[in-house]
């Protein structure tokens, strides 16, 4: 296992899934890795395509990357305290590069009611965001989620240190995470999440489909007959 956690009676079966998928994207490692994730509720609604699609990346929905007009779109909904989620992070941005000239990449905010410190640190991206800042905001949260991830108490000075390690203009950055607003934000993520059936993170749409992947190559082809105007797998 290559992340170090601190594991509890309550939280076993999320770091074996975690383990698996970590061993799984090991460089050595063949084609078919596996990708797994961190479950939350089970679904509660399902929608038509187009209706997902308008769901998941609303207009003004978080993107790391707008490539091809929104030609094809990728939708990540996650969990900045999930490991599974921190796990695959390289190989989304990954996926970034050979593709985000074609494809729209958007993220978002689905933390989990079991991770102490997910919605904060939703709320420390989104307030980063408003300052133009979400992309390197949402790189530090994985980057660094071993200094805060799974411990029990709140970690808001790591994350307002994170924000002024970034230049930020931090009254204003304080001012947003505590706003209302911005928590409004991030639970209107979740709804859309819940709305389209998400049961854990991290969860991926394509062009409004549901993608289940088993392993990293199928996103790859997913993407790949996006692209060639097949649709996208699910």
């Amino acid at each position: 296992m290559t992340r170090n956690a601190k594991v509890s009676v309550g939280i076993v079966v999320a770091v074996a899934l975690v383990a698996a998928l970590v061993w799984a994207l090991l460089p050595d490692r063949s084609p078919a890795e596996t990708v797994t994730a961190t479950q939350a509720a089970p679904p509660t609604a399902t929608v038509d395509r187009a209706q997902a699609a308008a769901i998941a990346a609303r207009p003004d929905s978080r993107r790391l990357s707008d490539g091809g007009g929104g030609r094809v779109t990728f939708v990540e909904f996650l969990d900045f305290e999930c490991e599974a989620c921190g796990a695959l992070f390289p190989t989304v941005e990954q996926l970034r590069r050979d593709y985000g000239d074609r494809v729209t990449f958007v993220v978002r905010y689905f933390p989990l009611p079991n991770h102490t410190n997910a919605e904060r640190a939703a709320r420390a991206v989104e307030a980063a965001a408003q300052q133009g800042r979400f992309e390197q905001m949402y790189t530090v949260m994985f980057e660094r989620q071993t200094e805060w991830g799974e411990q029990q108490e709140p970690k808001d000075d790591v994350f307002r240190g994170y924000a002024a390690e970034l230049g930020l203009d931090m009254p204003a950055w304080d001012r947003a995470y505590a706003a209302p607003t911005t928590l409004d934000r991030v639970r209107a993520d979740v709804a859309d999440g819940t709305t389209l059936g998400v049961a854990g993170t991290p969860s991926f749409f394509l062009d409004g489909n549901r993608l289940r992947p088993q392993t990293v190559q199928d996103l790859r082809s997913a993407i790949d007959a996006a692209l060639a105007g097949g649709g996208a797998a699910s």
